[in-house]
């Protein structure tokens, strides 16, 4: 499962509109909006500095939140938010409305695990990741927080493919193939055949 869930504080905003986010902006608020779930959106303003901790602190995406609006709460799963390109601060963010039954469609993040045990990496090869994230479609109320790829016994030529990760019921990728996620390939110099001796050994 992904991180703790939490909850923020926010307040309905009445106006929307450029002129009204930037007076938002300047009392250090967000504009945001919360969607879906068959009901109609509401504007809503959250505190910047919450928020952005929330972002800088990962897992921001695949974690489900609380939002309190006037004292009525909403699950919610963040879909997009925007940082101003030259102060990085946040400019908006769109929450999606879910329930236990939800379907969601999450990139979760790839770790790699068991490097030391790789044949292929003790002489010398190089991890090349294709995908750092696997895009896939889960209950909204248990999004992994990773996939792990162990790379025990691998060497260098040695593909690692999305049917080696072990995924969680319910959880399917948006991908309907055996896709790779990894190889293992041979450093520029070409292996060292000593070294290529010592890991086989």
């Amino acid at each position: 499962m992904s991180q703790e869930t939490y909850e923020l504080k926010a307040e309905a905003r009445e106006r929307v509109g450029k002129g009204s986010a930037r007076e938002l902006r300047r009392n250090g608020l967000i504009p945001a909006v919360i969607y879906g779930d068959k009901q109609a959106p509401i504007a809503i303003a959250l505190n910047t500095n919450e928020v952005t901790k929330r972002i800088h602190a990962g897992g921001f995406m695949t974690t489900v939140a609380t939002i309190e609006v006037d004292g009525k709460k909403f699950k919610v799963l963040p879909k997009d938010y925007q940082l101003d390109p030259v102060r990085d601060f946040t400019m908006h963010v769109d929450f999606l409305r879910v329930s236990g039954n939800t379907q969601v469609t999450v990139e979760i993040p790839v770790h790699f695990i068991n490097e030391e045990k790789s044949p292929g990496i003790k002489v010398g090869g190089v991890l090349n990741i294709v995908r750092h994230e696997v895009e896939v479609h889960c209950p909204a109320d248990a999004i992994p927080e990773f996939f792990n790829v162990d790379l025990n016994g691998k060497k260098i030529g040695d593909s690692i493919h999305i049917s080696e990760v072990t995924l969680p019921k319910g959880v399917t990728t948006v991908i309907d193939r055996d896709f790779t996620i990894a190889t293992i390939i041979a450093p520029a110099g070409g292996v060292d055949e000593a070294a290529e001796g010592e890991a086989e050994a």
